[in-house]
């Protein structure tokens, strides 16, 4: 069978002291090891916990029990609960936060505002549990503590998980993509050690300008020396 019944082990400690039951078929019945039933009937197991009576609690029969004491090869069967509950829906609304967490929050909204502004408000207010009032004073900078807030990362502050963030965040970037910041890229950069310590490049050597500056010396040594002999 795959379901268990209520508190496996005091139901088996209820069905050791009042049946005649194997201890194949408690451990089949209660999930239990054979070897733990073993030890609750040695009083070596559970020696502090009280039987639980599986009749009372209707997760048994008293026929299927004494078909159990009749044939040690057969197999308990649960009883099928006569209680329909309905299917928990889940429950709409902000996240619950932690009275200990809840001064953290008006941090962790602005730093969703600033660094993901296309997350919407209803996405905020599922990750960190808050109103759109708070939401909107934080935007405004209306909050009465806005002089003193200081931009914290939600799950840092434990508001929220990695994956629930990164799960609203691709969902605001996909419905609102022009909202996303994008990095703009530096222009300037420091040059690698590879350009600034390298020889600079010998440049090629003009001839004809050579030859003429050596001209141009010569001329003026020329011109010196005439100087000097009409001074003699």
């Amino acid at each position: 069978m795959s379901n268990a019944p209520l508190m496996p082990k005091a139901t088996a400690v209820w069905l050791v002291e009042n049946t005649s039951l194997s201890f194949t078929q408690i451990a089949d019945f209660c999930k239990l090891h054979e070897l733990e039933v073993k030890a609750v009937a040695d009083g070596e197991a559970a020696q502090g916990i009280r039987g639980l009576d599986p009749i009372t609690s209707g997760q048994i029969t008293r026929e299927e029990i004494e078909k159990g004491q009749k044939n040690p090869d057969y197999r308990l069967q649960l009883a099928v609960s006569k209680v329909r509950l309905p299917p928990v829906k889940p429950r709409k609304g902000p996240r619950y936060t932690p009275v200990s967490r809840r001064q953290d929050r008006p941090n962790a909204i602005l730093w969703l505002v600033r660094n993901h502004p296309e997350l919407k408000d209803s996405q905020i207010m599922r990750l960190v549990g808050t109103t759109k009032t708070t939401i909107a004073a934080i935007r405004d900078r209306t909050h009465w503590n806005a002089q003193n807030l200081t931009p914290t990362d939600p799950v840092t502050l434990g508001l929220c998980s990695q994956i629930d963030l990164d799960f609203e965040v691709a969902k605001g970037a996909k419905a609102n993509p022009d909202a996303v910041i994008r990095k703009e890229e530096v222009e300037e950069t420091l040059l690698p050690a590879e350009v600034t310590t390298a020889d600079a490049p010998e440049s090629e050597l003009d001839v004809q300008s050579v030859f003429a500056k050596l001209k141009q010396l010569k001329r003026d040594d020329t011109d010196d020396e005439d100087d000097d002999d009409q001074r003699r």
